[in-house]
Order: C-alpha cells, then structure tokens, then sequence
C-alpha cells in the first residue's frame, strides 16, 4: 500500500493542532477515519470521546500552547515530536503517533508525555 508520506505529516500536524487549540470536532470531521483506536489510557476510546477530552482541555486550559518539533512519516505512520506549554509554567514534550487508513485518515493513535524538568544534566533540550 502506498501512502503520501508528506501528506499525512502535514494532515497529522493539523489534526493535533486544530484539536489542541480548540476544534477537536472540526479536526476529527477533517481528518479521521471511520473508526479512531485511542492508546492514551487518559482518553476515551473512539471520535465522541476524544472530541470530549479536547473540548474540556480547550475550557480548562485555554491558555496552553504547542510547537511542533519534528514529524517523521514511515509506512502507514506519522510521529510528532511536541513542545507544549501550560498554564502555571508546566512544560511537556510528547511523542504521538498516528496511524492513517489507505484513504490517508487517521485511524489509530499512541502518545508518550513528559514533564521538562527545570535541569537538565546533560545540558541538552528535550525537543
């Protein structure tokens, strides 16, 4: 199966920041599926409930924001690298990554969060 490498970089950027920055229905109507596989164990599994998490994050934490690293696309995978700032100076990178369809829509997701510390003992940045 073929699969359009920048293409699904570039939808899987949008996805994610369209849901992140407050439009999670518009972002799953544009870029989902049929069916949406959710690993976080922090969202529900499926459309409705990952539109929920985002819409209540949007209400929550209206002031958080996200910088797109990297992104790498192999096969039917894309993987994001993020930088994402919270309210109360909290920093996270995270790691997700999306699985698209033969019709290029994503269908399945995993992601990985932590905490930046404040030091770090190599010296080095997290993304």
């Amino acid at each position: 199966m073929n699969h359009n490498l920048e293409m699904n970089k570039k939808n899987a950027i949008e996805f994610y920041k369209m849901a992140y920055e407050g439009n999670p229905r518009k972002a799953v109507k544009l870029f989902v599926g049929n069916k949406y596989i959710q690993h976080n164990p922090l969202v529900g599994d499926g459309k409705e409930p990952f539109i929920a998490y985002f819409e209540r994050m949007g209400k929550e934490y209206p002031d958080k924001s996200i910088n797109f690293a990297r992104a790498v696309a192999e096969g039917d995978l894309v993987a994001l690298h993020t930088h994402q700032k919270w309210p109360g100076n909290e920093e996270y990178v995270t790691m997700d990554f999306f699985r698209f369809d033969e019709n290029g829509k994503i269908v399945e997701h995993w992601d990985s969060m932590q905490q930046i510390p404040e030091d770090s003992a190599n010296g080095n940045t997290m993304y």
